[in-house]
């Protein structure tokens, strides 16, 4: 099992904005636990893959290990940190992406708080 971390800006966005369902979408992040190879990979830098989950029209981002997921099996990614670090409705996709991108390359994993 994979550890789940989700960014506290983050996770009050979500209680903020979807209120009643916002337990739904944490349930939905934290199924990561049990199937880390879930999500879409957008893109990759320095090693560090970015994945999205969807929610009906919003993505939520998350950052994971690229060479672990790849590499180990599935009883193997015990040690796995998944971090979520922003989240997007369809318009805003590609700043959000983008705005992830830099941050990894300028600063590292450790950039998101």
């Amino acid at each position: 099992m994979a550890k789940i971390e989700i960014v506290n800006s983050l996770a009050r966005e979500i209680k903020k904005k979807f209120k009643g369902d916002a337990h739904k979408i944490i349930d939905l992040m934290e199924s990561l636990e049990n199937h880390p190879r879930k999500g879409k990979v957008l893109g990759n830098v320095a090693g560090i893959l970015i994945k999205e989950l969807r929610y009906k029209s919003f993505r939520f981002y998350f950052i994971t290990d690229g060479f672990k997921l790849k590499c180990l099996g599935e009883d193997e990614l015990v040690d796995m940190l998944i971090r979520f670090v922003r989240m997007s409705d369809k318009r805003s996709q590609q700043k959000v992406i983008n705005e992830i991108r830099e941050v990894l390359q300028k600063i590292g994993a450790g950039g998101f708080c």
